[in-house]
Formats: structure tokens, C-alpha cells, sequence
């Protein structure tokens, strides 16, 4: 696909991506591709923010709530899909506009992935155990002897640590030589780029809202039915923003305003964290303060 093809829009939680890609879309003749991590399921439509039925409605969407809760969604399997999708849309005349906050998606798609082979799921749960019986310091002093550039994650970062081990466990390689290996794009170009990053102050307004209305539009129900399926706790969905604390309310744990209280400080937090990620690693990207500003630099 050629670089005047595309669109990305990407930034924190709450910061207008969704608003701005649809906008375009129904100006420049496109159709959105979701790349949001917690989007891609069906479960939690309201605790997710995912595009209303109105919206889909507008233009076409994909790869929104298209995977069941139960699913392990990895950067990979979702810019497999993702390129699949592109260049139906391409081929249909039409103008692929992908929006999401997970920057690891964007990368994926654009540069690629190391090429580590599948890797058994029972080996995560082998990895799981193998941290609760040694402990967390002493876990990550085995994976760092058996793959030392990992001495750059810290003790806390358990995924990566985690995935260190399992993938050394499986292929009797450390994860670090499958990363040094060549990537491949899953597509050719970028037509255009932009990062929308909001001032601290009204990005955090906007989520503290955004955390509100979710309480008001059925969020806690979402929860309810979600917790009834009794799913792995491990699985992505099960850590999506907004789980822990409704289930803490739920469960009783927290009343009605320390739930509120907890999800928008956890949600301020969690755009803090992504507004970090894109400034440290899409700098070539454009960065404007709202959507109206992305609208006008897409168009």
C-alpha cells in the first residue's frame, strides 16, 4: 500500500480520537480500524469506550468488540488482522483511518514484530508459578541469567519478565535473540500521522467525565454479566481499566463514590501513562492539543 493511503490517530484515553476519526472518515470516504487493545472485544462496550451503534453507524467500523472476552489478543494477532482489514478497505476504493491509544499496535503494524515462534499457553501458567515460588526478585535474577539484556526490566515489569521466561522455557533461546532478528512491516506506509495529547489539565477533566458517564451508562451491569463468565483472571480483558474497581464495588468492597473516586484516578492515570509512550516513542509523529486540531492537520 502506498504512503497517500493511510491514516493513523493515535493518543490517551479520552483525549477525542474517536470523534476525530470519525469526522474524517465521513469526510475523506473512509472506514475506521480499531487499534485499541481492550476495543477488540465483545465484552464491555461502555467500560472500553468503544464507538456507539450511532457512530458505526456513520461509516463502517473493524475490529471493534469482534473477540470473544475469553481470547488472549496479542499485538501480533491484532496487526495481522489489522493489515487484512487495510487492504480490503484500500482495495475497496476507500480510505483506511486507524484510531486507537495502544501504541504497541501502531508499531506492530508499521514495523513489525520479532519473530518469536508460538509459544504454549500452559507455559504461562508454568512461568506463573514458577514467580510465585521463587518470588519476584528472585524470578527476575533467573530470567536475567538466562537472558541478560533482560537486567534492563524491573522487578515490577512481571508481563515482560514473564514472557522472558516462558519463551526461553519453550524454545530453549532467550526472548532477546528472537529480538534482535529482522522485522517485517505489516504494511508498506504512512500517509498521514498525528498524536492527539491534550493538556494535562483538560485531559484529566475529560477523563474524570468519562469515568462518570461510564457509572451512569450501565458499566457496573457490564460487570456483573462479566464476572458471571467466570473467565481466567489472566486474560487481557479481565485487567481492563475499570474492572477492578467495579468488581471492588460489586463485591461490596467500596461504595458508589469511592468506586468513582478510584476509576478516575485510575483512569487519569492510565492517559498519563499512554500521553508518555507516545511522546517517548512516535517523536516524528504530529502532535496537536485537540480534535478539531487533528481534523484540520488530517485535512
Amino acid at each position: 500500500m502506498s504512503a497517500a493511503n493511510l491514516i493513523f490517530i493515535a493518543g490517551p484515553t479520552a483525549g477525542g480520537k474517536s470523534a476525530a476519526a470519525l469526522s474524517i472518515a465521513q469526510k475523506l470516504d473512509g472506514e475506521i480500524v480499531n487499534a485499541d487493545a481492550m476495543q477488540v472485544y465483545e465484552d464491555l462496550r461502555i467500560l472500553t469506550a468503544r464507538p456507539s451503534v450511532a457512530d458505526e453507524a456513520v461509516v463502517p467500523h473493524h475490529l471493534y468488540g469482534h473477540l470473544d472476552g475469553d481470547t488472549r489478543c496479542s499485538a501480533g494477532m491484532w496487526a495481522e488482522s489489522a493489515a487484512k482489514v487495510i487492504k480490503k478497505i484500500a482495495a475497496r476504493g476507500k480510505l483506511p483511518v486507524i484510531v486507537g491509544g495502544t501504541g504497541l499496535y501502531f508499531r506492530a503494524l508499521t514495523e513489525g514484530l520479532s519473530p518469536i515462534p508460538d509459544v504454549p499457553a500452559s507455559m504461562r501458567e508454568e512461568a506463573i508459578s514458577r514467580r510465585e515460588t521463587l518470588g519476584a526478585e528472585a524470578f527476575r535474577a533467573e530470567v536475567v541469567a538466562i537472558d541478560p539484556p533482560m537486567a534492563r526490566l524491573p522487578q515490577g515489569d512481571s508481563q515482560r519478565l514473564l514472557r522472558a521466561w516462558e519463551v526461553h522455557r519453550a524454545t530453549g533461546k532467550p526472548l532477546s535473540f528472537f529480538q534482535a532478528m529482522p522485522r517485517k512491516p505489516m504494511i508498506d506506509g504512512v500517509a498521514k500521522r498525528v498524536v492527539i495529547a491534550p493538556e494535562r489539565e483538560r485531559l484529566y477533566a475529560s477523563c474524570d467525565r468519562r469515568a462518570e458517564a461510564m457509572l451512569e451508562q450501565g458499566a457496573i451491569d457490564e460487570i456483573r454479566a462479566l464476572l458471571d463468565r467466570q473467565l481466567d483472571p489472566s486474560l487481557p480483558l479481565m485487567k481492563a481499566l475499570g474492572v477492578a474497581e467495579l468488581t471492588a464495588f460489586i463485591q461490596d468492597e467500596w461504595d458508589r463514590e469511592m468506586t468513582l473516586s478510584q476509576l478516575q484516578q485510575n483512569t487519569r492515570r492510565f492517559a498519563k501513562r499512554q500521553l508518555t509512550w507516545f511522546r517517548n516513542q512516535t517523536r516524528d509523529w504530529p502532535q496537536v492539543k485537540d480534535s478539531a486540531a487533528a481534523i484540520d492537520l488530517i485535512l
